[in-house]
This record gives C-alpha cells, sequence and structure tokens, in this order.
C-alpha cells in the first residue's frame, strides 16, 4: 500500500471491508452470477456498515471521508470474482447518489439521499440512450412542463441497476431545439404508471442487472427537477472526472486481482518436470503487466489525490480510464492464456474476469470518444473549464 496515500485508518477500513465482503458477499456471488440478480438483502447490509455513506455528508447519514476510502471500496469489489456485483454497489453509490447530493434539494436529500446512504433505497442514473450510446447531447427524451408536473418521453438503455431501482436520475431535454443547453435532470420514481424496463443479456457483469427502460407520457411534480433547468449538461459533465476514475481504479484493480492470482496458480502447476513460474516466457510476460497495471495505479492515485483537493482532473481522469482499462484487458487476457484449458473453464475466475473486464473500454464512455476529447485538448488546445462552479 502505498504509504503517500494511505493512512493506518485507510488500512483498517480495507481490512474491515475484506472481512465483510467475505463473510457477507462472497457466499452468495456463484448463485447471484447464475440468477443474474443481486438479492435485497445485501444493500441493506452495505448501508448499515457505512459503505454507501463514505464521502457524503454526515447529516444524510454520511461519513464524510476522503476520496481514498472510495479507492479501497472500488479496489475491494473488484477482488471478489464478480465485475456484475461490484458495478451494482458503485452505480448506486457514485452515479445516482452523486446527483442526488449534488444537485438535489433538502426536501430530495432527506427524502433520497439518506435512504440511499442507509441502503433502504436503490437507484440507478439514466443518461445513454438507444440511439445516442456516449453522444449525450445527442438524447432524444424529453420533458414537457404541464402545469405542476413535467411529462417525460423517451428511453434509456445500458442502466445498471435499472430494473433494482426505487428511482432513477434521469436526463431528459427541456428545449430540445437548444441541444445540450436544453437538456435537465430529474428525479424520477420507478413504481409510476408509464415507467418500463427489459433486462438485458449481456456478455459479462453477468451478477448486475442493466436494463433498457421506456418512458410513456410518465408525470412526475416539478419539485423533483433537480438544479436549474437547462443546467442538466453541465451536471452530467461535472461528475464525468469521477465516474472515469472509478472505471479506471476498476481498471487496475482487476488486472492486479487476475495477476495475484496467476502467481499463485503458476507456482503449483507443473509442467515439464518444473513450476511453470519458472519459465522464463511466462515470467517476463507477467513482469511487463505488473509494470503497466503498476504505472496507472500509481497514476490514477495522483489523479485521485488532486480530485480530493478540489482540482478540475477531467483530461487526466479521461486518460487514466484510456489506459487503465486497456491495461486491464490486455493483462487479463495474458493471465487467462497463462492458465492454458483451465483459463477457459468456467470454474476458474479468469474466464469470468475475461468477460467482465471487457466492459471497461466501453461503459462510461468508450475509449474511442475518450481519445477524441483527449486529442481536443492535447492537439487541438482546447481548456475544459468545471462546467459549475
Amino acid at each position: 500500500m502505498n504509504s503517500s496515500y494511505f493512512t493506518e485508518e485507510h488500512q483498517l477500513f480495507r481490512e474491515s471491508l475484506k472481512g465483510f465482503l467475505q463473510k457477507e458477499v462472497v457466499p452468495h456471488i456463484e448463485k447471484w452470477e447464475k440468477t443474474g440478480s443481486i438479492e435485497r438483502f445485501i444493500w441493506k447490509k452495505f448501508g448499515d456498515m457505512g459503505f454507501f455513506g463514505i464521502g457524503y455528508p454526515e447529516a444524510y447519514g454520511g461519513l464524510n471521508l476522503d476520496l481514498f476510502y472510495t479507492v479501497i471500496f472500488l479496489e475491494e469489489l473488484q477482488k471478489i470474482k464478480s465485475s456484475g456485483f461490484a458495478a451494482a454497489m458503485w452505480a448506486h453509490s457514485y452515479l445516482a447518489m452523486t446527483h442526488l447530493n449534488a444537485e438535489g434539494d433538502e426536501r430530495i436529500k432527506q427524502d433520497y439521499l439518506a435512504p440511499s446512504i442507509a441502503g433502504d433505497k436503490i437507484g440507478a442514473l439514466c443518461i445513454t440512450e438507444p440511439f445516442g450510446g456516449s453522444d449525450v447531447a445527442g438524447m432524444r427524451t424529453t420533458a414537457v412542463k404541464k402545469g405542476d408536473k413535467y411529462i417525460i418521453n423517451g428511453s434509456k438503455t445500458f442502466i445498471t441497476n435499472g430494473i433494482y431501482a426505487d428511482y432513477y436520475i434521469v436526463a431528459a431535454k427541456t428545449s430540445p431545439e437548444l441541444g445540450n443547453k436544453g437538456i435537465s435532470i430529474f428525479l424520477m420514481d420507478t413504481n409510476l404508471k408509464g415507467v418500463s424496463a427489459v433486462k438485458l443479456d449481456k456478455l459479462g457483469w453477468r451478477a448486475s442487472d442493466t436494463a433498457e427502460i421506456a418512458f410513456d407520457n410518465v408525470e412526475i411534480p416539478v419539485e423533483n427537477l433537480m438544479g436549474e433547468e437547462g443546467k442538466g449538461f453541465p451536471y452530467i459533465m461535472q461528475h464525468f472526472a469521477l465516474e472515469r476514475l472509478i472505471m479506471a481504479i476498476n481498471g487496475h484493480a482487476r488486472a492486479e486481482y487476475a495477476i495475484d492470482y496467476t502467481i499463485e496458480y503458476m507456482s503449483q502447476r507443473e509442467a515439464f518436470g518444473k513450476k511453470i513460474n519458472k519459465f522464463q516466457a511466462l515470467r517476463h510476460t507477467l513482469v511487463e503487466h505488473a509494470t503497466e497495471v503498476e504505472h496507472c495505479k500509481i497514476f490514477n492515485y495522483a489523479a485521485v489525490a488532486r480530485l480530493d483537493k478540489g482540482e478540475y482532473v477531467v483530461k487526466e481522469a479521461t486518460m487514466a480510464k484510456l489506459k487503465s482499462t486497456k491495461v486491464a484487458d490486455e493483462t487479463i487476457y495474458s493471465c487467462l492464456q497463462m492458465l492454458g484449458g483451465y483459463g477457459y473453464m468456467e470454474e476458474y475466475p479468469l474466464a469470468r474476469l475475461f468477460r467482465d473486464s471487457r466492459l471497461g473500454p466501453i461503459g462510461g464512455g468508450t475509449s474511442e470518444i475518450l481519445k477524441e476529447i483527449l486529442s481536443k485538448m492535447i492537439i487541438d488546445k482546447q481548456d475544459y473549464k468545471p462546467a459549475v462552479k
């Protein structure tokens, strides 16, 4: 553990979280992976332990801790053989709840943020659309104000926790003619008339539910507008640095887990009369990947430290996600190969890890989109400023 960023208190938190995950989560992982459904009790247990409130205000039941506690939370979730389970937890805590805390008024914070921290309510962030993908500004979902209500029509896709959720944070266009300046953010209960969700069948992340959601003349009260009308796009952009860093941390953590597992396997597996950890081709390949992962981790930690101080690190976070998810894919591919035929068997963790990891360069902005964003910063000298002060 890097002592530049982690204190003794951080280490104690890590050990506590590890113990909790081994006792309360790991025994259920195989069932959740097979059924594609995470039982609701586990959210409450996370809430009771304070894990959903790590970075949130104490006024709503949070712990108000620094971002390196979040790093620990994310890293340990990647090491229990189910990135799908991990995604369900962090999408609730760091996607949906981030907007509740940043843009929600006092009523929303009391009625939704506090129960979310406690594990009594589950949230989902609804931005991506079937025709838009990474093009947030191209969304088609609309919200039309009529009297004391907004009428919402449209659809969202690839929404983590879309089936489980009690509420959605929904991005919709209140002024379509204004493009990205006409987007607003809303809070929507999932049990409203006109809301429907269909579970999607995925290559990986099998334990998590990912849904396509439709809104057919859904009525929500005007007070469920979060923040100012027309400011939705800046609100979304404001939180992208954290989301991309989350994906980057997930990447280096699952790659580390793959390396650790492979080293252990190589120390036991024999071929041609010796342990396979003595074969130079395997040894040198593994240390190359370990070097790449360590580079990513150090860069990610440095970006987290700056974000924790309130700096705007959108470039660094974008670089972190781009590189870390690529390195994770390459590392896990090689680790699977080192297990030979066993790497291809579902009873060994590398097969699932291989499938789960492939989402890294896609979700939260594809690598291709991230490269174009970085091109604008590096080549075109475009200077992005914080969208909201």
